[in-house]
C-alpha cells in the first residue's frame, strides 16, 4: 500500500473539478451549488448580510447528506454565529442613531449660549471703543507678582498694567481699552500677554479674554462653531468657562 501524504490540489486539478462540477446533471443537487444559487438570486452579487446568511445555512441543511447530518455541535456553533452577527448589526444601527441624536440635542444646547459671556484661553481681545475688556489669568500657585501687556493687532505695545502679590487662582481684571497716555484705542483685536512671579521663577501664565456669544453653528463634522463679538468665530470645544 502507499502512504499518502498532504494532499495538494494543483491548477490543473482543480479546473477539472470545477469542469466536473458543471457537468452534473441539473436533476442531482450539490450543498456548494444549490446555497450559491439560492444566495445570488437574491442578491446578484458577493457579499453576505443576515438574511444571507440564514438562507445559506437552510440551503446547506435541505441539501445535506442523510446518510451523515450536520452534527449538534456544529447545528448550535453556526446559529450562535448567526445571533452573534444580528446582535453586531443591531448594536450598530442603534449607535449610529444614537450619535445623530447626541449630535442634533448638541446644537439644541449650544444655542442657550446666545447673549452669554464665555472664556476662551489664548483667544483675542475684542474691544470696542469705550468700553472695556474682561479677562483671566490662571494662577494655580498664586503669584508674587503679575505684569499685563496689551497689544494691538499691529503687534504693537500699546497698554501695561502691574498687579501685587495673589492668591491661587483665576485673576479677573479689566481692561478699559485705553493706551497708557489715557487715550481711548479704536475697535479692534488686541492681545493679552501676562508674565508672573511664581516661587520666585518668572512665568507667563495663560490669559483667557471673555467674549459675548451671538450665534452657534453646527458644522460639517458636527463641531460646535460661536460667533462671537468682533465678528469672529471660535470652537465651542475652546471655551474654558461660561458666564450668566
Amino acid at each position: 500500500s502507499h502512504t499518502m501524504s498532504a494532499l495538494a490540489i494543483g491548477t490543473a486539478q482543480a479546473a477539472a473539478n470545477s469542469d466536473w462540477a458543471n457537468k452534473v446533471p441539473t436533476n442531482i443537487k450539490t450543498t456548494a451549488g444549490a446555497a450559491q444559487a439560492a444566495m445570488t438570486a437574491t442578491t446578484g452579487q458577493a457579499g453576505m448580510g443576515q438574511s444571507d446568511f440564514l438562507r445559506l445555512f437552510t440551503t446547506q441543511l435541505n441539501n445535506q447528506d442523510p446518510t451523515d447530518p450536520v452534527k449538534n455541535e456544529a447545528f448550535v456553533a453556526q446559529l450562535a454565529q448567526f445571533s452573534q452577527l444580528e446582535a453586531t448589526t443591531n448594536m450598530s444601527t442603534s449607535l449610529g442613531a444614537l450619535a445623530a441624536s447626541l449630535a442634533s440635542n448638541q446644537i439644541t444646547g449650544s444655542a442657550n449660549l446666545i447673549g452669554k459671556s464665555v472664556s476662551v484661553a489664548g483667544g483675542p481681545a475684542q474691544l470696542v471703543t469705550g468700553q472695556t475688556v474682561n479677562a483671566t489669568i490662571g494662577l494655580p500657585q498664586g503669584a508674587e507678582g503679575v505684569t499685563l501687556q496689551v497689544f494691538d493687532n499691529a503687534g504693537k505695545l500699546v497698554s501695561t498694567q502691574t498687579a501685587g502679590p495673589q492668591t491661587a487662582g483665576d485673576m479677573l481684571f479689566s481692561w478699559n481699552g485705553q493706551d497708557d497716555a489715557g487715550n481711548a484705542l479704536p475697535t479692534g483685536n488686541y492681545r493679552f500677554v501676562a508674565n508672573a512671579v511664581v516661587q520666585g521663577k518668572n512665568t507667563t501664565p495663560t490669559v483667557s479674554t471673555m467674549v459675548s456669544v451671538l450665534g452657534v453653528s453646527q458644522n460639517a463634522d458636527k463641531s460646535i462653531t460661536l460667533q462671537v463679538t468682533g465678528g469672529k468665530t471660535i470652537m465651542l470645544s475652546d471655551v474654558t468657562k461660561i458666564y450668566g
